[in-house]
């Protein structure tokens, strides 16, 4: 199955979730392109493309966010890749007046988890004074129709380079933010973090938030993500441990002391997919093991 196809597919199952009817059809459509599905939003004049009909009613995600929201609320649907351990439906929030929020969609046992997780974490986040890092807000979290609904306020994004300074920075607040014990991100990839107007880090995506892990992690998963955009895992996890000591060098860690963070990193990452039950690296054996079974820190 192609990656259009594939995702068509699971846009008909989300919309058979979000939209059950009954209740008359509205038009959407599949932007930018059916061959290329990226979003399915509420059909406008100059919109491309054949028609999506989509039920509308009393019961739909629409109708509840704009219960929760206290706006009226119309959605676009992001059009979600390949099956994927933490795949979920993704909204957009629109009022009369604009984005309203961005909105997760439990629908599975696990993505129920990492969304309260999430939940849990920003609310947290909440509760400290940053100076670095700002998080979306929980605007709403509940259930719906068996699923859960986590509703945030979008972000300003901007894409550009990131400098090096803030990444640590970030970094560091981060890992400070529960007492005596290290927290990190979970998923400080390139895709996940944008700099803001005012300089400081925008980061969103927090359901892989945790704590009591060695400080660096975050910049140790940040380095290997952007590694493997160039190249397999086994070369980016190699490049993780060669690169370990300039990666962690900022965050005061000795060269020993950096390459082991490197190292249990990496286990920790093959530890969370093999709790998801998905490979996307592939089995441990070939990406992992040929870059720490020789390592005497783990001995």
């Amino acid at each position: 199955m192609n990656d259009a196809r594939g995702r068509l597919r699971y846009l008909d199952q989300t919309l058979g979730l979000l939209f059950p009817g009954p209740g008359e059809a509205r038009p959407y459509t599949v932007l930018p392109h059916p061959l290329l599905p990226r979003r399915l939003a509420p059909r406008a004049w100059w919109h491309p493309g054949g028609k999506v009909m989509v039920p509308s009613g009393e019961d739909t995600i629409e109708t509840y966010l704009s219960e929760a929201l206290s706006a009226p609320i119309r959605v676009v649907l992001h059009v979600r890749p390949a099956r994927r351990a933490n795949r979920k439906p993704i909204l957009e929030a629109h009022a009369p007046d604009g984005l309203a929020a961005f909105v997760k969609i439990g629908d599975t046992d696990r993505v129920r988890e990492l969304v309260a997780n999430e939940a849990r974490a920003l609310h947290l986040l909440a509760g400290v004074p940053l100076k670095t890092v700002v998080p979306p807000s929980v605007l709403h979290h509940g259930s719906w129709r068996g699923l859960s609904v986590l509703a945030l306020t979008p972000l300003p994004v901007r894409r550009g380079p990131i400098p090096a300074d803030l990444l640590t920075e970030a970094i560091e607040e981060i890992s400070g933010l529960c007492d005596h014990r290290f927290a990190w991100h979970g998923d400080f990839s390139p895709w996940n973090i944008a700099r803001a107007a005012d300089g400081r880090l925008l980061v969103w995506d927090w359901e892989r938030f945790a704590t009591g892990v060695p400080l660096g992690f975050d910049a140790v998963h940040h380095f290997f993500q952007r590694a493997l955009r160039r190249t397999g895992p086994a070369t980016a996890a190699r490049a993780c441990l060669a690169q370990a000591l300039p990666v962690l060098a900022p965050f005061g860690l000795s060269a020993a002391e950096a390459r082991s963070t490197a190292i249990h990193y990496l286990i920790a990452l093959a530890e969370r997919h093999t709790a998801d039950g998905h490979a996307p690296l592939g089995p441990p054996d070939r990406w992992l093991n040929p870059a720490v079974d020789f390592e005497e820190v783990l001995t």
